[in-house]
């Protein structure tokens, strides 16, 4: 295994960048998922690690070796893609093992290795099949074994369970978390599934528009957001962003002349400045008494989700969802009030829609 290090990377296609100059230090070992949108860059990122793309500026370095120059079979990685790319006339024990056999290893010690590499990842009963006598799941497996047994220093990985069903593709990610804790191979997953991500990651960069928005923990960036789009993206439902601004009196007007206290945001009651306030659906409480720093709303629909409930209310013309857990019948256009943690609001510019510290 190998650390990733990339100083001020850049992309240019043509005349038009698509990566932002990317600095990312990657440690040996871990397993680092680059998450973001469609179009963000990040599976651009990805092949420019693996060689696949020239970089315009900067600098990738994998271990203590530059590699911008380096042919992509020279660096060290093996890369997982979303259609598998097996060869469908070979079997799937020729399939893993080809690398090898193209390498010029002995026949039985490369038997030996496709053996071993098939049986951690439960295709040993497999190993005759061709790729069409294969399920999804199945295919993605014998990818895997594929890139496994050339015994890389990196593993890339970019949005492999893409054509799996969403079963499968929960069975899948313990897998690839398995392999990991057994492997130890320093991992680059890319995906635009959230999910996916705070499942897998031990770190997240999250992408947008060819910049790293936020580097951290999964829950570094769910409970702490660098800004306003990391706030939007990550966190299922979406997190409350209420725009608005602060009165002569010190309360947060928004919407159409909705008013809170905000007590928390003591340091930030300047008249006039423009801020978006931002909360979690799960610290939002319904009630039906009209609290100090409660906010009056009217419910729009309710959304069942089994173990628990989303009620959508609007909020002086602000769209606000709160997170019910008790069974009670809520009408549509039912009036309430909601509450919010105190300890849970975020505060970011309403210019950059970078985060500020709600007592700075």
């Amino acid at each position: 295994m190998a650390a990733i290090t990339l100083k001020s990377v850049k992309k240019n296609y043509g005349k038009t960048p698509v990566i932002h100059g990317v600095n990312v230090e990657i440690e040996a070992g871990e397993f680092i998922v680059i998450l973001g949108p469609s179009g963000c860059g990040k599976s651009t990122l990805l092949r420019m690690i693996a060689g696949l793309e020239e970089v315009t500026a900067g600098e990738i370095h994998i271990g203590d070796r530059l590699v911008n120059q380096v042919e992509p079979r020279d660096r060290g990685c093996a890369m997982v893609f979303q259609n598998y790319a097996l060869y469908p006339h070979m079997t799937v024990a020729q399939n893993i093992g080809y690398s090898l056999k193209v390498a010029g290893v002995p026949r039985a010690q490369r038997d030996e290795r496709v053996r071993a590499v098939a049986k951690s990842v439960g295709l040993e009963d497999y190993l005759d099949r061709r790729p069409g006598q294969l399920s999804g799941g199945q295919r993605q497996r014998v990818a895997m074994a594929r890139a496994m047994v050339r015994e890389p220093k990196v593993f890339l990985f970019d949005e492999p369970f893409s054509n799996l069903d969403a079963k499968l593709r929960v069975a899948m990610r313990a897998e690839v978390r398995r392999l990991h804790r057994d492997l130890g191979v320093t991992s680059v997953f890319v995906t635009h599934d959230q999910t996916e991500a705070m499942t897998l990651a031990d770190r997240l960069i999250i992408m947008n528009a060819g910049r790293v928005e936020q580097i951290g923990k999964p829950s570094e960036v769910y409970n702490r957001p660098a800004s306003r789009f990391v706030a939007d993206f990550i966190g299922s439902p979406a997190m409350n962003l209420i725009e608005g601004m602060f009165d002569e009196q010190g309360h947060f007007v928004y919407g159409r002349g909705g008013r809170l206290a905000a007590e928390p945001l003591n340091g930030q009651r300047r008249p006039g400045r423009k801020l978006v306030l931002g909360v979690r659906p799960e610290a939002v409480r319904r009630t039906n008494e009209q609290k100090p720093g409660a906010i009056p709303a009217l419910v729009e629909y309710i959304e069942e989700l089994g173990a628990a409930r989303l009620i959508h209310a609007d909020a002086s013309g602000t769209r606000i969802v709160a997170v019910e857990t008790e069974n009670v019948d809520i009408p549509s256009g039912a009036p309430v009030h909601l509450e919010f943690n105190d300890d849970a609001l975020h505060v970011f510019s309403a210019e950059d829609g970078r985060r500020i510290d709600a007592h700075a």
